[in-house]
């Protein structure tokens, strides 16, 4: 692992997200802007990254109250702002490494992970312009949850048996970054974007299958710098992810089985993929 004292700013980045899921949007904003100053002090943002920022979130504050007109142009700015965002295209960040070509076990290939500054404000964006992307309490199929989760957790089992993977028990010991990592700071973020926006949003016009459809699909695409394999195991994991989020009306939900997902393939499997 590779830490040093300029990772604080995560924290009340982390924190932020942690009260943005319990309805607390003050508390959230405000350690949010903590995470920014901090981000300029310790250099891990400069003015040009933070100008695109405030620009993205001024934009998406204002969304929800535009006219119709302006509001579809909003929504698109907000789009290409989130995309640029999850791709790290917007200049001005300097990410964490926090682990440098590791091996989970003799089988797998080496892998590092960073702590991005970038991504995670997908979340905060979205949950200013579309704030029902953290769903609402009409819905909780408990039953067709639990049916979701059987063949979302047979895909892991199911790569195994197509040969892309291999099982290996592991805990490294820089297990507890990974998951604080994934659950804060990647899944949420994505979560976010592909079910709390975009399949929220082709839902209301579409239906629900569609939503899920395309979400799914489209979360699928995002991975194929890892190969076709892996764009078809994303575009399976994610319509799990799209049905979690359709039957229990929760943004959490459907981070929760996206995060699961991660944990249990770095633990059981071999991880990124095997050698």
């Amino acid at each position: 692992m590779i830490l040093d004292l300029s990772m604080w700013i995560w924290l009340p980045l982390a924190l932020a997200i942690v009260f943005a899921f319990c309805h607390q949007i003050k508390p959230s904003l405000a350690l949010l802007g903590v995470s920014l100053v901090g981000g300029i002090i310790e250099e891990r943002l400069n003015i040009t990254g933070l100008v695109f920022l405030t620009v993205g979130l001024f934009i998406a504050y204002k969304t929800p109250n535009l006219e119709r007109k302006w509001q579809i142009g909003a929504y698109l700015f907000i789009f290409l702002w989130c995309v640029a965002l999850f791709l790290h295209l917007i200049p001005g960040f300097t990410n964490a490494k926090v682990l440098d070509a590791v091996i989970t076990g003799p089988q797998s290939i080496p892998f590092s992970m960073y702590l991005n500054l970038d991504k995670p404000f997908i979340f905060f964006g979205l949950l200013l312009a579309y704030p029902t992307i953290l769903g609402s309490k009409a819905t909780f199929n408990k039953k067709a949850i639990i049916l979701t989760s059987i063949p979302l957790f047979s895909l892991l089992p199911i790569a195994w048996g197509l040969g892309a993977l291999q099982p290996e028990l592991t805990i490294p010991n820089w297990w507890w970054l990974f998951a604080l990592n994934n659950l804060l700071l990647t899944c949420v973020a994505e979560e976010a974007f592909f079910r709390g926006f975009i399949q929220q949003s082709l839902s209301k016009r579409f239906g629900w299958i569609t939503g899920v459809a395309i979400a799914s699909l489209l979360f699928g695409l995002a991975h194929i710098g890892g190969g076709l394999l892996l764009v078809a195991f994303a575009a399976l994991a994610g319509v799990g992810y799209g049905l979690a989020y359709h039957y229990s009306s929760r943004l959490w939900v459907a981070v929760l089985f996206h995060f699961l997902s991660n944990f249990a393939h770095l633990v059981f499997f071999t991880y990124p993929i095997m050698k």
